[in-house]
Order: C-alpha cells, then structure tokens, then sequence
C-alpha cells in the first residue's frame, strides 16, 4: 500500500502572534537594528572622529589638572555613546560640560573632583526634572529661530576661534592656557596643520547641501565622471585617517611612551561629596552651566537635529532627560560630567556621521580603550599633536555656523546677530539668550504699534 500523505490544503494555519510582550521585543529590535544600521561604513567610521576637537582637550585638561579618572570616564561616556546611538538613531555627541569644565581648571585649589561630580549631579538633576515636568519641552516651543540660531551662531564660531588658537599656540592645558607661537615645522607644527585641514577641505568640500538633488544634473559625460569622483572621495575617511596620523606622530614624538602604558582599567570607586563640595559644586559649577546645557545642550540641538535629519526631529523632553540620567549615573563614580552638543552633532555629520551606529561605534571604542588602558591613555593623549585637534575643531564649529544661513529677513538676523556678539564677548550664552529674547520682544512691540 502507497503511504499516504496530508493534504497541503487541510494542513491547520499557524496562529497568530498575539503575544503583545513578542510582538513588543520584536519591536524592539527593528529599532534598535534601524538606529545602529550603518549607512555607510567609512563615512560613519569618518563622522565618529568629528566630536574629538572638544572631547580630548576637555578630558586631558581635567585628568591633567584635577586627576580625573580618565578610564571611568571613557568607559561611561563610551556606554552613553552606544545608548543614544540606540535611542536617537542619529549621531548625537557625548560631550563635557564646559562650563564646569573652565571652572574646574582655572580654579587651582578650592574646586576639585567632589566638586565637579556635584555640580554635574545638581545640573542633572535639574535638567530631569525639567525634562520629565514638560518645562523643558514649553522652553524649545517659546525660543524663537532666531535666538537659537544665535545661540548656534555664537557656540560654532567660538570652536572655530578656538581651533584657530590650538593651531597657532602651544597649549597648556593642565592650566587652560595658550603659551608662545607654535613652530612652522616639526611634528605638530603649524604647516602639518595647515597640510590636514587642506587634506580634509579638499576630500569633504564644504559640504553638501541637504536639498541637493544629484538626479537633477545632466547625465553628460562630464557630470558622470563629476559623480564617479564623488562618490570616490565620498569613501575616503579624511578624519579618521587624520586621526590616526595624530596617534603615529604620538608615538614618533615620545618613542618612550610605551614604557608608561598599564594595562587593566583603572580602579573605580563612589565619589565621596561632602556639604561643602555640594555648595561649592553648585554655586561655582551648576549655576553657569546650566544655561549652557538648557541652550546648547538641549534646545540647539534638537532643533540642529531637525535641520540636518528631517522627520527625525527629537523631543527636548528626552533631550533633557538623557543628559539628566547620564549624570546623575555616572559623576558618582568619578565620570567627567556630560551633556549632548550641538557642536558635536554638526561635526560629526560634517564628516559623514549619518545614523546611531556612528557614535555607538565611537562609544565601543572608548569602552575598550577605557578597559584595555585605563588612566594611563593620557600619556599617549598629551603626546597628540594639538593642531591636528585644532583642525578637527574648526570644521566641527564652522559646520555648526552654517546652520544659521537660513535667517530670511533682516529683523531675523538682527535678532541672531545681537544674540551672537553679546554671547562671544561676554562668554556668555546666557547673557546673550536675555539680550537676543530682549530685542525680539522689542521688534515684535514696534511692529505692533507701527500704523
């Protein structure tokens, strides 16, 4: 007798999923896989080295200066990194909180690491809870463009100005100052910078304009071999390969680096914060920066992110609540405290930095490097040639300037410029937020009482 077999048709349908918790997981994952898919690996790998210009000097200066445990801080900047790569799906930076940063080095003696922890802890704190009320969400909706252009304005030229001095000078930055004029030649003179940044002007340009359309040119011969050479240099990752020059030169300027190098991460403990260092903390530390990280941190940044990836603009609620959590995480095990940057953001699209997998990427790698090295990485970082820095930070701060030219009246750009000067010459973004909102209010009342 022939076996026989079950007919296909009256096989029984699987169910379906009804499992919400499945469905959720698996949810879940296509975002995750979506946020951190590369789209394209050089260029990601290139947009992952365009935050370095703020974050090395800031960490070094502090390490230096005040003996910041340099591998807690790469190990727990490196996971913010990778969360929101994961979160955001964008290159949002991890970067110094600036302003405490500039406290912490020009104050010798009373401003030290229980200081600077409280102070990111108390600005953390606020950020949350601003964040989680919806106040911070009230703020970016009542900010007109034209200050927060301001804002951007003046943040992009003052990472240019000082890129242009990291160039020129030699910097101390254990003490945050400049020193004599830096040497033409050698292994971090000013024509190795001058040769870097013409490398990088000359493979990224000036950057592509987001409506550019490569469909509308001629398909003509000239403009084919114009789009091939394009999409050549496209793969070529300028940065990365600038960076990666600066560490060879680390070595070639103090061959006997290697002998300082330990291995192993560095030891970590909870910082111990006394009453006074919670004062000191907040009243030097928390209360300059907190303008900074509300107007920079959190209300130019997602409005950045909106320019530079439409239909993904981000909240200023979540904005604000990650930079919260990151602090009051990781200042109390000695981490560096850290905000978003709209700086950080601009640089790393400028080098091709397209999706969360870029800063993941960068965070996996400081993860590693915190773990492999630990603390003693500051000797190879204080052998980096700082015009190479300075380089990486100039087209960081212009890109973020650019941002601005889309000011359309002149009333628009008034209102941006004044915001701008008061905030470079008062070293203020504060200063500079009361004066642009001032002016705006001003403008709007004449032209209400006009006839």
């Amino acid at each position: 007798m022939e076996s026989q077999s079950p007919n296909p048709q009256t096989l029984p349908e699987a169910p379906p999923n009804n499992n919400p918790i499945s469905r959720s997981s698996a949810n879940i994952v296509q975002r995750v896989t979506r946020n951190l898919g590369f789209h394209s690996k050089w260029a990601e790998l290139n947009g992952a080295m365009g935050d370095l210009g703020t974050y090395i000097p800031i960490v070094l200066a502090l390490t230096l200066a005040k003996d910041l445990n340099l591998g807690t801080t790469l190990i727990f900047t490196g996971i913010y990194n990778v969360v929101t790569g994961v979160l955001y799906g964008v290159p949002m930076p991890v970067q110094p909180m600036k302003s405490i940063a500039a406290v912490a080095i020009s104050d010798s003696s009373g401003f030290n690491i229980p200081e600077i922890m409280a102070a990111g802890i108390c600005t953390g704190a606020i950020l949350l809870v601003l964040g989680v009320t919806g106040l911070m969400q009230m703020v970016y909706k009542f900010i007109p463009l034209s200050v927060v252009r301001g804002i951007q304005l003046s943040q992009g030229l003052s990472f240019a100005m000082s890129a242009v001095k990291y160039i020129r000078k030699v910097q101390d930055f254990s003490k945050s100052k400049s020193m004599g004029n830096r040497q033409w030649l050698g292994l971090d003179g000013m024509v190795l910078a001058i040769v870097c940044a013409g490398f990088i002007t000359f493979i990224n340009g000036a950057g592509q304009e987001r409506n550019q359309s490569e469909e509308a040119i001629v398909d003509d011969e000239r403009n084919i071999r114009r789009k091939r050479m394009r999409k050549i240099m496209a793969t070529i990752p300028s940065a990365f390969i600038i960076f990666l020059l600066g560490v060879v030169l680390a070595f070639i300027r103090r061959p006997k680096v290697v002998n300082d190098i330990k291995f192993g991460p560095s030891e970590m403990e909870i910082v111990k914060i006394t009453g006074h260092s919670w004062k000191e903390g907040f009243i030097k530390g928390t209360i300059p920066q907190l303008p900074l990280s509300v107007l920079n941190s959190v209300i130019a940044v997602c409005k950045l992110s909106s320019d530079l990836f439409p239909g993904r603009e981000f909240s200023a609620t979540s904005v604000s609540v990650t930079v919260g959590l990151m602090n009051l995480v990781g200042c109390w095990f000695g981490a560096m405290p850290c905000c978003h940057g709209a700086g950080g953001l601009a640089g790393q699209y400028k080098f091709g930095g397209r999706s969360g997998g870029c800063v993941a990427l960068l965070g996996a790698a400081k993860m590693m490097l915190g773990l492999v090295l630990g603390t003693s990485l500051v000797t190879i970082l204080h052998q980096f040639p700082v015009g190479i820095l300075g380089v990486l930070l100039l087209f960081a701060g212009i890109e973020l300037a650019m941002t601005c030219r889309d000011m359309n009246s002149k009333q628009e750009s008034f209102v941006m410029l004044i915001c701008t000067a008061v905030s470079l010459v008062g070293s203020s973004a504060a200063l500079g937020f009361i004066c642009g909102m001032l002016v705006h209010v001003l403008l709007k009342l004449r032209t209400l009482c006009m006839p």
